[in-house]
């Protein structure tokens, strides 16, 4: 995100320049070479995870960490989530190798704080107090607590694997942007579904396999919706990003006011409390939180973090397949177009197949039926990209244990002793 503070140097945004800006930023063309991956953990106590990590822990812990050289970016979310954002890399096995390495530094340093991290969707214990405390986290909070009280247990007690994919060719065909940011759509639920790894929330069950995705659908939806399918992607996404809700209003100098109801085409018309200016628009984009988000790249959002400490390759090598190879491509959107075309008009992630994908996962059949198929095709694809064996029998692995059986990782969740039970 943005500093804190700004310089007011840029001229005042029209809403013509605002529209292009937009355009030209959300989807950069060209062959999909690229793929990246961001992590999210939580961090528990090493032998106690059912126990609250003060703040002043988790703060000396993370000073350690950022003394140690990665190659991916390292930062941390408002409740003392770790995340790992790797560089983009030229092949998926770059991507794996480079952010495995990086987790090989940053898992001893922990242990040696008596801490872990855990690849759940969301704490099944506790909601931690919120450790950063920055003018652009208070705004949120503020913004978010006018919804409801899911928007501080997203900012506190959420973790996820957000896939990064190239937008694709300009022109049309399976690995055409327009053809992949449909694709995202449409798999989406059927990602939702297959990784669904947050059944419980304050030591009891919620009754749904991904609570972490059920929350998303509690916000606003004009913040976390996906855009109307009505014009093509770019056009779509301007529109819809200029109509969303301004969350705050950036201060160089003390804290950042919450407008409410102003949308950022109506903060260009009115001017007030000061004209936006191009870091305006940049920082509104990143408070955007539709599953799949534009940013030149696609940013796929809607898979909860992973058990095991490998776990989060099979869902970013099985993405990645779907994307990058075209007769996977083809395939699975013949697959998923079918799914999704009964499934109602609203869009993700208040459409019902998104709904159902998060309360029901794999038992969904439907569902069922479209992972299974969408899993084959990964399959296959695997070795086309460049796949190592070791990945390829890591996503049979969770294809036998969870896909074929109409199981997700929640269900492993179901009922819990203790925390080492869980988290073994």
């Amino acid at each position: 995100m943005p500093p804190d503070s700004f310089t007011d140097e840029d001229s005042p945004l029209g809403e013509n320049d605002a529209l292009d800006l937009v355009r030209g930023i959300c989807f950069k063309t060209g062959p999909p070479r690229t793929v990246g991956v961001e992590l999210e953990w939580l961090v528990h106590d090493l032998h106690s995870p059912e126990r609250p990590v003060p703040a002043l822990r988790l703060h000396d812990a993370f000073d350690d960490l950022r003394t140690l050289r990665l190659r991916s970016a390292l930062t941390f979310e408002p409740g003392g989530q770790l995340e790992l954002s790797s560089p983009p890399a030229e092949s998926l096995m770059e991507c794996i190798t480079t952010t495995a390495a990086d987790l090989d530094a940053v898992r001893p340093a922990l242990r040696t704080a008596g801490l872990r991290l855990s690849g759940l969707g969301h704490d099944p214990w506790h909601s931690p107090h919120r450790m950063l405390r920055e003018p652009r986290y208070d705004a949120m909070e503020a913004y978010l607590d006018r919804i409801g009280p899911a928007g501080r247990a997203m900012m506190r007690s959420t973790a996820s694997i957000q896939v990064c994919l190239d937008a694709g060719h300009e022109e049309p065909g399976p690995l055409g942007y327009g053809r992949r940011w449909q694709l995202a759509h449409l798999l989406g639920a059927v990602l939702v579904a297959a990784f669904a790894n947050s059944p419980m929330r304050e030591g009891g069950q919620t009754g749904w396999r991904s609570t972490r995705q059920a929350m998303w659908a509690e916000l606003d939806p004009a913040r976390t919706a996906a855009p109307s399918a009505r014009s093509g992607p770019r056009e779509a996404w301007a529109t819809h990003a200029l109509d969303a809700p301004v969350m705050c209003i950036r201060a160089d100098r003390g804290p950042w006011s919450v407008p409410e109801g102003l949308s950022f085409r109506d903060w260009i018309r009115s001017g007030l409390p000061r004209p936006p200016v191009r870091a305006d628009l940049d920082y509104h984009l990143t408070t955007l939180f539709p599953p799949i988000r534009p940013r030149g790249h696609l940013e796929l959002r809607m898979i909860d973090a992973q058990p095991g400490e490998d776990g989060w390759m099979v869902p970013l090598a099985v993405t990645t397949a779907l994307f990058d190879d075209a007769e996977a491509s083809e395939t699975v959107y013949r697959t998923v177009k079918s799914l999704a075309e009964t499934a109602g008009s609203l869009t993700a992630p208040h459409n019902p197949l998104w709904v159902n994908a998060a309360r029901y996962g794999l038992a969904d059949p439907e569902l069922h039926s479209a992972a299974t198929a969408c899993f084959a095709a990964a399959q296959e694809a695997l070795p086309r990209i460049g796949a190592t064996p070791a990945v390829r029998d890591a996503v049979a692995a969770f294809n036998d244990r969870y896909v074929l059986p109409g199981r997700c990782p929640a269900d492993d969740l179901r009922t819990p002793v203790t925390g080492k039970d869980l988290l073994s």
